[in-house]
């Protein structure tokens, strides 16, 4: 039986016509599919049926899909995917910095969003350790050691600078939020703190770039996040 299939999918959307059509989608590729017309409702069966992945729709009536999502996150890893009318990259920023995983822009095709939702499933086995070296440049990672080196010099960090690095390594080349590395590094109690990831970058830099002021590997991302350059 193929691995994606038989797994339970959660529909929060309030549109009844586009919920069936999701649900029924849904059933016709093999999964289970719940549905929730709120997001009371939704968070209740986030926590009580334990879906595999979770496809959100901001536009609610109760609450706004934007703070569904945190909610959910507080309390589950589960896989949330929006599927939104909302087409501003402001709102993608926003639905990632709360936790979602994915964002699907509405109209969509059947055949992509199925796509995100076999992604987010194979994503649910994947260690989230990681064990095999990472090297860009003169920089190299090497978890399964706990060592990190430029060139041939190994590098002291502390627990939480170790901690933001390798949380930087698990997205290599990807735009990682703020909030997403408050959430990983220090935990969903400090998601306002963003002067902390900023300050501990700083001291990354210090430590790993030749020129801190101009980094190679740590790159800033005005207004959103960071990014591991995965070539020098």
């Amino acid at each position: 039986m193929d691995e994606t299939k038989s797994r339970r999918i959660l529909v929060i959307e309030d549109e009844p016509h586009t919920r069936k059509a999701l649900c029924s989608m849904l059933v016709q590729d093999g999964y289970e599919a719940l549905e929730a017309g709120t997001g009371t409702d939704g968070i209740a069966q986030c926590i009580s049926s334990r879906p595999d992945v979770v496809l959100l729709d901001l536009g609610l009536p109760d609450i706004d899909g934007i703070d569904v999502t945190r909610q959910i996150r507080d309390v589950s890893e589960v896989p949330i995917i929006v599927v939104s009318a909302r087409s501003r990259e402001a709102d993608q920023i926003t639905a990632l910095d709360r936790g979602a995983n994915d964002y699907v822009t509405k109209p969509f095709r059947d055949g992509e969003l199925l796509a995100r939702i076999r992604v987010a499933i194979r994503s649910l086995g994947r260690p989230k350790e990681i064990s095999e070296p990472f090297v860009v440049g003169d920089l190299r990672v090497d978890p399964a050691q706990r060592r990190v080196l430029v060139g041939d010099v190994e590098v002291n960090l502390t627990p939480t600078e170790y901690k933001l690095l390798l949380a930087m390594v698990r997205q290599a080349g990807k735009v990682v939020t703020h909030e997403q590395l408050l959430r990983e590094v220090w935990g969903p109690g400090y998601l306002r703190e963003v002067q902390y990831v900023r300050v501990y970058m700083k001291q990354l830099r210090y430590k790993l770039e030749k020129e801190p002021a101009q980094p190679k590997y740590l790159l800033t991302v005005p207004g959103v996040g960071y990014r591991l350059k995965v070539d020098a």
